[in-house]
Parts: C-alpha cells; structure tokens; sequence
C-alpha cells in the first residue's frame, strides 16, 4: 500500500503546484499575467488613470498595433504603458545601478490568440534575482505591492 501512496501524494503535489501557480497567473519566465475584463485600451486607459492618481509619472504609451499597421503589418491589440517615479526606482538604482534596464516600469496589455485579454508586467522578484539586488527587500516588497494593487485595478 505504502509503494502506490509515495507516486499518488507526488503526483497530487504537481497536480496543485501547477494549479496555484495557473489559479495566480504567474509565469516563471519573470513576467506576471493577469486577466482583464476589458479591452486592452480600456485595461491601459484604467491603469494609466490609477498611476496618475497615485502620483506616477507616465512616460510613455506606446500602441505597438498602430506601429504595425503603419507598416502593412498586423498585431492583435497590444498597447504598453511605461511608468515611473524616482523615490520608488532609485532606492532599487542604488542597490544595484542595472536595475535602470527595468526601470521604468513597463505594463503590456494585449489580446492572444484565443480573444482574452492581459495586462503583464516584469516580476519585482525575478528583477531583484537578476540584477542581485541585495538588500532591497523592503524596495521590492513595496514595488511587489503597488504593482498587486494597481493591476488589479485595471483588470476589474
């Protein structure tokens, strides 16, 4: 009995390790996903007013779809929003001076293959591996937090 409980409880293990990780819309190539009940416009216009009423500064939004028509090219709606603001990024800079490759923050939006849309955004963790950002935890956990919040906002 014992020899057929070790493979079950393993396979069940897998079983509900994938399921949160899919339940979460985590991805463990650094990017994080999350549904959107809107359109991908929409899901930006939403985010970029949430960001600006939180005193963000928007860089720049960029509708990568337009790009594409304008070249004879198309692309399912995908639009990406960059935004910032100095007194979150630059204890991150001043941890590690390669963490400016990420920064600002970037926010994609776009509709796959099946219709869905998401709004995705660099992970603060996977960031914080990549560019060794050593004791910065309290920076990452604040950046974890606000991007949570602010996403799900737009998304709802």
């Amino acid at each position: 009995m014992r020899n057929k409980t070790v493979p079950f409880i393993s396979t069940l293990f897998i079983l509900l390790s994938l399921t949160a990780t899919t339940a979460n819309a985590r991805d463990v190539s650094g990017i994080i996903k999350i549904k959107s009940s809107h359109s991908v416009s929409e899901t930006i216009n939403k985010l970029e007013a949430v960001l600006t009423k939180k005193g963000m500064t928007i860089f720049k939004r960029v509708n990568h779809t337009a790009g594409a028509d304008k070249v004879g090219l198309q692309l399912r709606p995908t639009e990406l929003l960059i935004f910032g603001n100095p007194k979150v990024g630059t204890p991150l800079m001043q941890c590690s001076q390669t963490a400016a490759l990420d920064l600002p923050q970037k926010a994609l939006a776009y509709k796959d293959k099946n219709g869905q849309v998401w709004l995705a955004y660099n992970n603060p963790a996977y960031m914080a591996k990549r560019h060794e950002l050593h004791g910065c935890e309290k920076a990452i956990k604040k950046v974890t937090n606000a991007l949570e919040r602010f996403s799900r906002a737009a998304t709802k």
